[in-house]
Parts: C-alpha cells; sequence; structure tokens
C-alpha cells in the first residue's frame, strides 16, 4: 500500500523535545521578568536634583537588559533542545530499528534470524521477545507444513500410483480375475478417500471456521462408542464408559470426530484379544475433560511424543503400498488407517482452546486427555 512520505519518528520526537524545552524555557523566562518587576517601580520616583540617592533602575532599563539575554538563553535552548533531542530519540529508537529489520527480513520469507535484545525489561524489550517469540512459532509451523505437506503428497500418489499397477496389469493380464481386482481397486480408492477427507477435517481445525454451540462430551464419547462397537467386539475387546454431562462450547461435529478418533485409535491399537478401552468424562469449574485409555503394548515417552505428527502410526511411519492389501473401511470416519488420527485431533483440541496430553500406562497403553474450557451444565428439558 503506497502513502505519501512523511517526517519520521526521530525527526517528530526532536521537534517535540526541542518544543517542550523551549515552552519551559519561555515559562521559567517568564517566571523571572514578573518576579523581578514587583521590585521595580514605574515611572521612576521622581528626585529633587540636591537629593543624593543610590540609582534605581527604572522598568525601562530592565527591559533592555534583559530582553537580548532572554532571547540569547532562549536560541541557544532551541539549538540544545533539537540537538539533544536527535541524539535521544535516535538512542530511544535504536531498538525499534532493529525490530523494523526483523520485521522486513521475516517479510521477504527469512524466519531463523532473531532480534535477542539486551537490556532491562521494558516495552522495547517486551516487543522485540514477542517478535522473537512469533518468529520462532512461524518458523516452527511452516516447518510443520512443508513436513505435512511432503508427506501427504507422498501418501496421496501411493495410491494412485497402486491403481495405475493394477490398471496397468489388468490390461495385460487378460486372465486375471476381474472380481480381485475390483476389490483391490475399491480398497485403494476407499483410502484415498479417507485420506482426502481427513485433509479437509484438518483444514477446517486449522482454520477454526466453525460455528460453536453447546455441546456435551459425555454424548458424544456415547455415541462413538455405540458406532465403534461392532469393532471393539470384533477385536475382543471391551468398552468401559463412564461420567456425566460435561458441557463445552464448540462444534459438535469436529468434537464427535475427536471422540471418534480416540475410541478408534484406542481399540485398533490394543491387544489382539481381551483388551479393554476406558473412555471418562469430567468437569471441573473451568475445564470439561475427556480421556481415553486402553491397554496394549508398553510405550516409551519418546515413542508417545511422536504420535501427534501426522502420519505415525505406533513407531513407523504407514506403508501405504500394504494398506491397499488391508484396507478395511469399519466406519466412515476412520482415519487411523491413513495416519491422520490423532494429528487431527491435535487440531480440533487447538481450535478449541484446549490442551492435549498422551501419557503412557505403566501397565501398557496409552493415556489421553483433552481438556476444553467448560460450559454452563446443559438443563433439562
Amino acid at each position: 500500500m503506497d502513502r505519501a512520505p512523511g517526517l519520521s519518528v526521530r525527526l517528530k520526537l526532536t521537534l517535540s523535545y526541542a518544543g517542550f524545552l523551549m515552552i519551559a524555557g519561555t515559562l521559567l523566562l517568564a517566571v523571572v521578568w514578573v518576579f523581578l518587576l514587583r521590585y521595580v517601580p514605574n515611572p521612576p520616583p521622581r528626585f529633587l536634583p540636591f537629593e543624593q540617592e543610590p540609582f534605581s533602575p527604572s522598568r525601562q532599563d530592565l527591559q533592555d537588559a534583559f530582553a537580548p539575554r532572554a532571547v540569547q538563553v532562549l536560541a541557544f535552548l532551541l539549538v540544545f533542545g533539537l540537538l539533544g533531542g536527535w541524539i535521544l530519540a535516535g538512542r530511544m529508537l535504536a531498538p525499534l530499528a532493529r525490530v523494523t529489520e526483523a520485521a522486513r527480513l521475516a517479510g521477504n520469507g527469512s524466519l531463523t534470524h532473531r532480534i535477542g535484545l539486551d537490556g532491562p525489561r521494558d516495552e522495547f524489550r517486551e516487543l522485540a521477545d514477542a517478535f522473537d517469540t512469533m518468529l520462532a512459532r512461524l518458523e516452527a509451523q511452516v516447518a510443520e507444513q512443508q513436513r505435512f505437506a511432503a508427506n501427504a503428497s507422498h501418501e496421496l500418489r501411493t495410491p494412485l500410483a497402486i491403481t495405475k499397477t493394477l490398471l496397468d496389469v489388468a490390461r495385460t493380464d487378460l486372465d486375471r480375475d476381474a472380481g480381485e481386482l475390483h476389490e483391490r481397486l475399491r480398497a485403494v480408492n476407499a483410502r484415498a478417500i479417507d485420506l482426502t477427507e481427513a485433509l479437509l477435517v484438518l483444514s477446517r481445525a486449522d482454520q477454526r471456521s466453525f460455528d460453536r454451540e453447546l455441546t456435551d462430551l459425555s454424548l458424544l464419547a456415547e455415541e462413538a462408542t455405540e458406532t465403534l462397537l461392532p469393532l471393539a467386539e470384533k477385536r475382543g475387546l471391551t468398552i468401559e464408559t463412564t461420567g456425566t454431562i460435561t458441557p463445552t462450547l464448540g462444534s459438535r461435529a469436529l468434537l464427535l470426530q475427536l471422540t471418534t478418533n480416540l475410541v478408534h485409535n484406542a481399540i485398533v491399537h490394543n491387544r489382539p484379544e481381551h483388551g479393554t478401552v476406558w473412555v471418562a468424562t469430567s468437569r471441573s469449574r473451568r475445564t470439561a475433560t475427556l480421556t481415553v485409555e486402553n491397554t496394549g503394548d508398553q510405550l516409551g515417552p519418546e515413542m508417545v511424543s511422536t504420535l501427534v505428527e501426522p502420519f505415525q502410526r505406533g513407531t513407523q511411519r504407514i506403508r501405504t503400498v500394504r494398506s491397499a492389501d488391508s484396507a478395511d473401511k469399519t466406519t466412515s470416519s476412520d482415519h487411523a488407517g491413513v495416519g491422520l488420527g490423532l494429528a487431527i485431533v491435535a487440531r480440533i483440541t487447538e481450535a478449541h482452546d484446549g490442551t492435549l496430553t498422551l501419557a503412557p500406562r505403566p501397565s501398557g497403553g496409552l493415556r489421553v486427555t483433552v481438556r476444553l474450557p467448560a460450559a454452563p451444565v446443559l438443563s433439562g428439558p
């Protein structure tokens, strides 16, 4: 946006300092002038020629002597104010110049530099620290987005490559069973659709383009467990749900997606049989909490810290070639197969101003805790 050039802040501060000094000097000289006038008579007393009295100056004499000196003092104050103000303004604005240079570099795409302003904590130091914090977050987010884009491109390319290979094989091998080919193509296409839908959910959560409404997390937990109960029974698992009314403000669809992803993740990454999933909700005066725990393998803190990264599953990155043969579309919200289940949970939690905590259970498995801002308790009909 083009704007007409104006006076610099340093020049404005210099003029302000000089102007204030001139006003203060003028007021001081005025006070001195008024004070002197109190002791000078006007008109001067008349004396007879034969009287011998000490000489008493008149107001005119005082004015003739005071005015030139006052002008000289004001001229000195003007020059001193301009020079001193220019130097002081330069020193005061030096940190701001560093912030401006850092902002200019950031605007050109460089996010690795930091201001690193030293000295006591004042307004400029707080501004520089806030700017450094913003740069660090931007750098981390840009790096995350770049990794995410690269991973998403790879994950989307793999189903397409598998589809192309299957079609090429079908074209060259006319004796191949068409039913098997159709089933494999359906599985690969279903996974590509799941991945696209997961990416759309992530985008919606990141943009926070949703309406907030009063939502009960306990009802969402019941709905998610009922939906995924057939999958749990198929795997020989038990789901236990406890909790009271747990209201919060947010998108019901996104919060249901969050709850479903957590329960599905707890079912899929569990013991082969006789495992358990615990789903609990609770509330305090300020917090609505959803906790999902499951039995399973022992997990280390380092492994747990990577689970919320996109396209991570357990201890290794998802191999999409294998998923073409094992794609099992159990529910419409099955995003764990594409490695975005907990990543979506993290983004939805952040979009609702909440916190997500993952911790390994001492006896094996994982405990996931989502804390959201609480809302007033829902009233009954």
